[in-house]
């Protein structure tokens, strides 16, 4: 993979073999990222987990305390009165089969999140074929299959994000912009590594948490300590 001459520069003033506080490590990602545009901050976790194990699979969502920085297209599948309110709440797209159809003929995707009611999922499920490997089917574990579609929507514009540890143990999230304030990028880092330490599944045996690091959209990963956290 050819990295490019800035990005080979800003690794140099990472120590990879050193393990920053998370005050240090949020300093140094947002010093380090090369790119001209406002980066999103990614937080990557390795959880000791066996997700092929239903009692070990973490999935699941919060609002963290200061948004994300980006704004998500919001398609929401409804009928009736939860649609208008949809539509009152600003949310991109409203419709039900109408749009469906759209996605499984048109292949329609100007959209990032579906937000679902519970009637609707069987029509859902027809074109899961197509949403579940894109990561687009709603699921009630994450908020976004619910019969309250105004608070769904109203998480989702405050900065509300969705994780899954994947077959490795493996977590993403964003947790902010690189133009954030150090302290907010802290407070969300902090929102998210809570969440994941109390969600800890009880029959993980040893070490729970064997890496944690942030890292901008171009720039070098940098390994966070975990006495940084309450654990």
């Amino acid at each position: 993979m050819n990295k490019g001459k800035k990005y080979i520069e800003a690794a140099k003033l990472v120590d990879r073999t050193k393990l920053y506080t998370k005050e240090d490590a949020i300093k140094l990602v947002k010093k380090v990222a090369p790119a001209k545009f406002d980066e999103s901050i990614e937080l990557a976790l390795n959880l000791n987990l066996d997700t092929k194990k239903a009692d070990q699979q973490l999935r699941g969502a919060i609002v963290l305390p200061n948004g994300t920085g980006k704004t998500k297209r919001i398609l929401v599948i409804t009928k009736g009165e939860q649609a208008k309110i949809a539509k009152e709440m600003g949310a991109d797209y409203v419709g039900d089969m109408d749009m469906l159809n759209k996605i499984e003929k048109e292949n329609w995707f100007e959209f990032d999140i579906i937000i679902a009611t519970p009637d609707m999922m069987p029509a859902l499920g027809k074109i899961g074929k197509v949403l579940g490997p894109k990561g687009l089917m709603p699921n009630p574990k994450t908020g976004t299959v619910t019969t309250d579609v105004k608070r769904a929507i109203e998480d989702i514009k405050k900065g509300r994000v969705e994780y899954r540890a994947d077959s490795y143990g493996n977590i993403h999230v964003i947790i902010g912009k690189v133009s954030f304030d150090d302290a907010k990028l802290v407070e969300n880092l902090d929102a998210f590594m809570n969440l994941i330490i109390k969600s800890k599944p009880s029959v993980v045996k040893g070490k729970y948490i064997k890496n944690i690091a942030v890292s901008s959209t171009m720039g070098p990963g940098i390994k966070i300590d975990q006495n940084s956290f309450d654990m």
